[in-house]
């Protein structure tokens, strides 16, 4: 079932370049949600000014992530990459700007906010498609940018909520615009070996349609991603939305800052074990350390203190990280290079597309049917996603390429 982990050397000049772009990306990415709830606290414009403003930058970057696909193939990602990183730089860098000489209109924030997620759209499908070019080894490479990314998850919104509370918003808006030019340097800075070039009389068009027909061709590839409908729209939308707010009722908005660095700490240590773990087939691999996740709800269901649920959200963290490792993987070695970027932007998309649904339904179910019998049905819906990931012999099936 498992063999032993590479022993090729991942921290090329390439590789380098590449995770300092991508983690000076995350910490942006991860400060941006507290600074926008913060700024648009501060600026007046009260909740529902914040979840305006939070739609606002995640709706952009959801709907046009499969035209970012299709660019990143046609133009290269690396090119699209950097122009993400200046789009953002400029259009986040005027929003702080508009803060800092007072308090802007509500529609100009949520215009900025619109195009910074945009600009997000074309950086995405550029991190599928370059890292196994500048990796020798796809898994070790994916684990250790999980990693990267479960520690600025942690360590983004400490800083953020540091530089806040010695700092105006407009100021930490103006920092994290700052790490965009970092990513942007490094990737400007990054070789990557010469690509493919696109058929004859391609066109945008025939290469979002082929983009579709590469991923819905593959079973194992939609089959994740509609059975992933389920899981955000039973288990993680009850779980992020009634979970979170159950623990602050219960224990206090320190309790749950502590559980969530409970999560990262689980995020690092699955990432740590799929730099070691290389499954012979990594999705059912992938599909039985998932069921760690049910910890989650279950805990918050069954009223455990603080303390134990953080034992429980690290170990589902652990499971989580785990299986998007073994997914992105088997994504980025069996879909040809030049396809990648469209292929994993139809995935990415797919992937995020019910996630808001889970949220929003999570709220009236639970006056219907009460947060606690939610929250048990949403852990047991853990155990019926990997059952179903299972069930499929395409997904429990596939086989490890060759790395």
């Amino acid at each position: 079932m498992l063999e032993a982990h590479s022993g090729q050397r991942l921290w090329t000049r390439g590789f380098t370049l590449f995770f300092a772009a991508r983690s000076t990306s995350l910490l942006g990415d991860h400060m941006l949600p507290v600074v926008i709830s913060a700024a648009m606290i501060h600026g007046g414009y009260g909740l529902s000014g914040v979840g305006y403003a939070l739609a606002a930058h995640l709706a952009p970057f959801a709907v046009l992530m499969i035209f970012g696909g299709v660019l990143s193939d046609r133009f290269g990602a690396r090119r699209m990459m950097i122009l993400s990183d200046v789009v953002r730089l400029v259009f986040q860098s005027l929003l702080a700007l508009l803060f800092a000489l007072g308090a802007p209109e509500l529609w100009q924030v949520l215009v900025l906010l619109a195009l910074v997620g945009a600009g997000g759209a074309t950086f995405q499908p550029g991190v599928a498609s370059i890292t196994p070019q500048i990796a020798r080894d796809v898994q070790r490479g994916n684990a250790t940018l999980r990693v990267s990314e479960s520690i600025m998850s942690v360590l983004a919104p400490s800083l953020a909520g540091v530089l806040l509370a010695v700092s105006a918003p407009w100021t930490v808006f103006a920092i994290d615009a700052a790490t965009f030019a970092v990513s942007g340097a490094c990737l400007f800075l990054l070789r990557l070996p010469a690509g493919g070039t696109r058929a004859e009389g391609s066109t945008f068009r025939r290469d979002l349609v082929v983009g579709w027909r590469e991923f819905s061709s593959r079973t194992w590839l939609w089959g994740v991603i509609v059975i992933w409908f389920v899981w955000q729209v039973s288990s993680s939308g009850p779980t992020l939305t009634l979970g979170h707010s159950t623990i602050i009722t219960l224990y206090g908005a320190s309790a749950l800052g502590l559980i969530m660095s409970a999560l990262g700490v689980g995020n690092l240590l699955g990432g740590l074990a799929a730099m070691r773990i290389r499954p012979r087939h990594p999705l059912r691999a992938g599909a039985i350390a998932l069921t760690c996740a049910t910890l989650m709800p279950l805990g918050v269901a069954l009223g455990w203190p603080p303390a134990a649920l953080a034992a429980c959200y690290a170990i589902g963290g652990l499971g989580m990280t785990f299986w998007v490792v073994m997914f992105h993987t088997s994504v980025q070695t069996h879909v040809p290079q030049e396809l990648l970027g469209r292929v994993h932007a139809y995935d990415a998309a797919g992937s995020l597309v019910m996630k808001p649904v889970g949220q929003a339904l999570a709220g009236p179910l639970a006056l219907l049917l009460g947060t606690v019998p939610l929250l048990f049905a949403a852990s047991a819906m853990v155990l019926v996603v990997a059952g179903l990931l299972l069930a499929v012999p395409a997904i429990r099936g596939l086989a490890r390429a060759d790395q």
